[in-house]
């Protein structure tokens, strides 16, 4: 196809859930190719549901490693098939669904260093894994590795203090704990432990890649500050794990084997042999596996830069900067946070910045999302949003004073069920007029989203400006109350495939690593976010008292509502 055949350009992946994605952009950072390959639909015979298998317990979630391998044969058959011209790619990078692990069976690399052309990469890889079904982000079947690793270190405070989370069901650690305790033989044949990111590095690769620190903190195992594993939490989860996971690497890395490199100090390494990719002589020639080169056309000289996880992907790709704040409004509410100084507290997520190795990103969820304003829309406002909008623009900010609590499933942060409202007084009152119930709600979202965030370190800065997305981005009356509490512009991005777009980036950012040029100037080219809210003049005092006040009765109704087992 002569449209993109002709271009230079960078990949980005994205193994997710439910799908494998790739886009190619151009040097001016257009996306000029994308394709996908959907787990339920095109590979119906691994019988995955959303992309996973969950367990008759209930609790445990794994996916088929084998349907990923795939998944990326088809995608790039496809590709190959479609005239795409591989030639041009100058380097790759992709994101994985974070907390997901591969177990590859020793020997494995010996396997992966020396694939043949001739045959797919699932042929050749079949018996590569000691397991077969990998423990993913939905899994929660590992409360008491949990509670042995919290206890180990000191406590829940102390872990996150030292990884950036508390324990976590889900995280990578504890699922290689439960693996250890409850599969030793496994475990023991394990030559290599990877992410789903840096697995999906090592295809491109031919050999195993490290895991970035980005991803890396989201396992609690690496230590935040200096960016190494924490020897306390190795050994509270299995014997000689350090051996398995190798040395994590700064997420700009670029990554893979040295075929060629005169006068360079990293000359005495084995071809094969992966390292961080660093030459002094300004002659490099090669990362991608021959395999590429030989099947697909992939140029000898194409870098894989380190692939990390999806949700510091996305935050490439939306470009955030420092002091930024990402909002996700949809199913659930998704905070992302570009921190200096950050404040590892008992709930959410500190990660090491995938794009300024001196920052840190913050992660924050909450259930109640959208569901939770489709529910109030549909009982004060006749289930329609152009209702919905008018009580928000009929009522006064800060709302007479009334304050609300809206969580019809058990929340994240803070740990809240049920309905709560309060009156100007801080009375708890049992319903609000149908408007005043409408802002309520949307101001409550909003302030426990501010508090939560400055929990972890997060402060609006002069130039701080709020990037919006998901399904109630596209409601204004929203989108300035959301101006408003934060007391920052508000704008709105296309982030439909932000991790895959974040990847492409990052592959750019890598490629001038060594130059130091900061992430910024990589993409400054890409489609500037759009203006949708400025906060009303006033709106900081009105919100300064209101948010303290919020916070008093947020730990009230915590305090009321507390399960008697806590």
């Amino acid at each position: 196809m002569a449209e993109h055949s002709a271009r230079h350009c960078c990949l980005g992946w994205d193994f997710s859930t439910q799908q494998v994605k790739v886009v190619a952009v151009d040097a001016e950072l257009n996306v000029f190719y994308e394709d996908s390959v959907h787990f339920d639909r095109d590979l119906p015979e691994f019988r995955t549901q959303g992309g996973v298998h969950v367990h008759e317990d209930g609790l445990t979630v794994t996916s088929p490693v084998l349907m990923w391998v795939q998944a990326l044969d088809i995608i790039l058959e496809k590709m190959k098939a479609s005239g795409f011209d591989f030639s041009q790619v100058l380097a790759l990078s992709g994101a994985g669904q974070q907390h997901g692990s591969v177990y590859w069976k020793a020997g494995a690399n010996q396997v992966l260093m020396s694939l043949t052309p001739d045959l797919l990469l699932r042929e050749q890889l079949q018996a590569c894994f000691s397991i077969s079904d990998s423990p993913v982000w939905m899994d929660s079947s590992t409360t008491a590795q949990c509670r042995q690793l919290e206890a180990t270190v000191g406590g829940a405070q102390a872990l996150s203090s030292l990884t950036g989370s508390r324990a976590y069901e889900r995280f990578t650690g504890n699922q290689i704990a439960k693996i250890y305790q409850k599969n030793p033989e496994a475990y023991s044949r394990t030559e290599r432990i990877s992410l789903v990111s840096s697995f999906a590095a090592s295809l491109f690769l031919g050999s195993y890649s490290p895991i970035d620190h980005s991803d890396g903190s989201g396992m609690n195992l690496l230590q935040i500050q200096d960016k190494v594993w924490s020897q306390a939490c190795l050994g509270a989860c299995a014997p000689g794990l350090e051996e398995k996971l190798g040395q994590p690497v700064p997420s700009c890395s670029v990554v893979g084997n040295i075929w060629s490199c005169s006068g360079s100090d990293a000359s005495h390494l084995a071809p094969s042999q992966p390292i961080l990719f660093t030459c002094h002589c300004g002659f490099t020639q090669g990362a991608i596996s021959s395999y590429f080169v030989q099947r697909y056309g992939f140029p000898a000289g194409c870098k894989v830069v380190a692939f990390t996880g999806d949700n510091p992907a996305s935050l490439a790709g939306m470009r955030l900067e420092e002091g930024d704040i990402a909002v996700s409004l949809g199913t659930s509410d998704t905070l992302f946070l570009w921190l200096q100084e950050p404040m590892p507290a008992l709930e959410g997520h500190i990660f090491c910045n995938p794009v300024d190795p001196q920052h840190y990103m913050a992660l924050l969820c909450f259930k109640n999302g959208s569901l939770m304003r489709e529910k109030i829309r549909d009982e004060s406002a006749s289930r329609s949003w152009s209702e919905f909008s008018k009580a928000l623009r009929s009522t006064e900010l800060g709302n007479g004073g009334n304050l609300g609590f809206y969580f019809d499933v058990m929340e994240i942060t803070p740990e809240i069920i049920g309905r709560h409202r309060f009156n100007a007084e801080n009375h708890e009152v049992s319903a609000f007029p149908w408007d005043v119930e409408i802002r309520a709600l949307i101001e409550g979202q909003f302030m426990a989203k501010k508090i939560h965030a400055e929990g972890l370190g997060y402060r609006v800065m002069p130039k701080t400006k709020i990037l919006a997305t998901g399904g109630a981005s596209h409601n204004k009356d929203i989108l300035q109350v959301l101006a408003d509490v934060f007391g920052a512009p508000v704008y709105v991005i296309d982030t439909a495939n932000s991790a895959c777009v974040g990847s492409a980036y990052r592959a750019f950012h890598g490629l001038a690593a060594g130059t130091n040029m900061p992430f910024s100037e990589v993409v400054k080219l890409a489609p500037n976010p759009r203006l949708a809210a400025t906060p009303t003049p006033g709106a900081f005092q009105v919100y300064e008292a209101l948010l303290q006040r919020y916070a008093v009765l947020e730990q009230r109704v915590l305090t009321q509502t507390r399960r008697p087992s806590e």
